[in-house]
């Protein structure tokens, strides 16, 4: 896979360096994989928010202002990796006061943060059918093309991805990750471990068109 993205050109008002966006030009194969990863990663992140709905299914902005998420982290490693504890560095044993804090950071952020993390999943998979559904290239296929805010949800979306994947894979350092990506081809972990490769220069080559 040899997708990468580019840059668009801008037209002086954006945000970043070139203003313009990015564009990211996509086989069929890598346009399937790519919204399979994000569709698993947002039935991984789960409903943003726990507010009830008000009638007519819309959520209720009051309720949803005062809505308290877990004092726990997620017993899945996947998405502990995702919502880390504010408080406490990875491998330490924290002592109470610093459970204490981060269980309360925890209730009044975790449901903002699936939120967003959604949210942006969301905006990834839109654009991902936008191109699906475009039809100019034969076979399927196409090109995705990003504003700012596009840049910015994709980013977020593609550092989740490889932050989930990676604690599949037990990515925990740099040895650790040199010897998942040593794998044999034979090993069953080689398809995840590549994705994982895959995923980094995507957000790469993202970051390093928006610096341009």
């Amino acid at each position: 896979m040899a997708a990468r993205f580019e840059p668009l050109p801008g037209d002086g008002d954006g945000d970043g360096p070139g203003g313009g966006g990015a564009a990211l030009a996509l086989d069929p194969a890598e346009l399937s994989i790519l919204r399979s990863l994000v569709v698993q990663l947002l039935e991984l992140v789960g409903p943003g928010g726990s507010a009830d709905a008000a009638p007519g299914g819309e959520v209720d902005p009051l309720e949803a202002l005062f809505a308290e998420g877990p004092t726990e982290p997620p017993a899945d490693p996947a998405l502990a990796r995702l919502l880390p504890d504010a408080y406490g560095g990875p491998g330490e044993a924290p002592d109470e006061e610093t459970r204490r804090w981060a269980a309360e950071f925890r209730r009044f952020t975790e449901p903002d943060l699936r939120a967003r993390k959604r949210e942006d999943g969301l905006a990834v998979v839109r654009s991902l059918d936008a191109v699906a559904a475009d039809g100019s290239v034969p076979g399927g296929g196409g090109v995705v093309r990003l504003d700012a805010e596009g840049c910015r949800r994709w980013l977020g979306t593609l550092n989740d991805l490889r932050l989930a994947v990676g604690a599949r894979l037990g990515i925990e350092d740099d040895d650790t990750s040199e010897r998942i990506i040593a794998l044999p081809d034979d090993d069953p972990r080689k398809p995840m471990a590549m994705a994982y490769l895959w995923l980094g220069f995507l957000q790469e080559s993202l970051l390093e068109t928006l610096m341009t």
